[in-house]
């Protein structure tokens, strides 16, 4: 029997309130499962004291470490010498001015960001926001506000929660910079990225973010710094940037767990 059949009978009020029910058993029977078993590392399966990912799993990490693009933070080869930018800066330069990642989105990357993300594993958050925090040390210290990447309200109603925020909350802890959620709305729901070439997810999410006008003079002048889990082909952070951008904010920048990074 569905489980949520009952919910579709009910009016508005009785509908959340059984939805709202509904999530409050299961995160009790969540944490009677967490008393009486051990954790598991997301990645390995192997029992953990702590964050939920075993030293042998952070260990594998590709942590992204200097020389890198100043502009977009692709980790280099081999040092080319100061102020020296990737070619995909030159080829094709975001409206955010600078992103930084703390990892490479390797197999245990993927794994995490996708427990945090699907999974309900918000006890990852914290290991992942302090090497997000660490690795965009220069940006943070510049900034005025954090903004995570909004989702859609019928997608934040499914998921009940938005992992960027997540995410820029513990950034936040870290550095002093406050969280600013509610600067950058979803306005339009848009297709999942995943399967979408660059040209196509640049087309899905342009005109889908937008600063409201209630909220720009808070905006204008500000150095901001965008919160998200991944960065792929940085089109959904572009259109963030640039609806912040026509909000005259001073500068954007990007703060991400793991970004893509292509194999030459």
């Amino acid at each position: 029997m569905d489980a949520s059949a009952p919910s579709r009978s009910l009016s508005g009020p009785l509908r959340a309130a059984w939805t709202a029910g509904r999530h409050a058993l299961s995160r009790a029977a969540r944490l009677a499962l967490d008393i009486a078993l051990p954790t598991l590392c997301v990645s390995c399966r192997e029992p953990v004291d702590g964050e939920g990912v075993c030293a042998a799993c952070w260990a594998r990490l590709s942590f992204i470490e200097r020389p890198y693009c100043p502009r977009l933070g692709i980790p280099f080869v081999y040092d080319p010498g100061p102020d020296m930018l990737s070619m995909e800066a030159i080829a094709s330069p975001p409206a955010y001015q600078r992103a930084r990642a703390a990892v490479r989105y390797d197999d245990v990357a993927r794994t995490l960001v996708h427990a945090l993300k699907y999974q309900d594993r918000t006890d990852l958050a914290p290991a992942m926001g302090r090497w997000m925090a660490r690795a965009g040390g220069e940006l943070l210290s510049q900034a005025n506000m954090l903004v995570p990447v909004p989702l859609h309200w019928r997608r934040a109603w499914r998921r009940r929660y938005n992992q960027s925020g997540a995410l820029a909350r513990i950034v936040e802890r870290q550095s002093g910079v406050k969280v600013k959620a509610e600067m950058l709305r979803r306005v339009r729901a848009t297709e999942q990225q995943i399967g979408l070439s660059r040209a196509q997810r640049a087309t899905n999410v342009q005109g889908a973010f937008q600063v409201s006008p209630d909220r720009q003079a808070e905006v204008q002048g500000r150095r901001i710094v965008l919160i998200d889990d991944v960065l792929t082909s940085g089109a959904t952070l572009d259109a963030c940037a640039r609806a912040l951008l026509r909000a005259k904010a001073a500068q954007v920048d990007v703060l991400v767990f793991a970004r893509v990074v292509e194999s030459r």
